[in-house]
């Protein structure tokens, strides 16, 4: 898999891919997600292509404190073949390189299958509550 930075085309394929995957949710457009992302660190929005298709996807962030990591998606059709991984180790990297100390990352309780992922790859349960409070309310995707 050929792993690198999202470009502004790949944006319809992209979409697809998360809806494909569930992460769209209604209070969050993935247009104006990806609209915000383009502004802040758009090197660690990074894209997976196979066979000229993008099959996975990774937003990572750093605000000079904490990394995070938003929209891992592979395509149900490839996982189980290390893509997951591949393209976590690359935003891992990249988001190391600007001396992050330490990546967050949020996953709903009931998603066991998505914990297991994670926590092959080192993370664990910092047992602390998430909380959110939306600043902008989207308006809801529709395709």
């Amino acid at each position: 898999m050929q792993i690198r930075e999202f470009k502004e085309k790949d944006t319809k394929e992209v979409i697809a891919l998360w809806v494909k995957c569930q992460l769209v949710v209604p209070s969050n457009n993935p247009r104006k997600d990806i609209e915000r992302k383009l502004k802040v660190d758009r090197n660690l929005f990074l894209v997976g292509i196979l066979d000229k298709k993008i099959v996975a996807t990774v937003m990572g962030g750093y605000e000079g404190h904490r990394g995070w990591i938003n929209y891992l998606a592979v395509d149900p059709g490839y996982r189980r073949n290390g893509y997951g991984r591949l393209i976590m180790e690359e935003v891992e990297r990249r988001i190391r390189s600007k001396g992050c100390p330490k990546i967050n990352l949020q996953v709903r309780a009931a998603n066991k299958e998505v914990i297991k992922f994670y926590q092959s790859l080192g993370y664990a349960d910092d047992h602390v509550i998430g909380l959110g409070k939306r600043l902008e309310e989207d308006e809801p995707y529709s395709a």
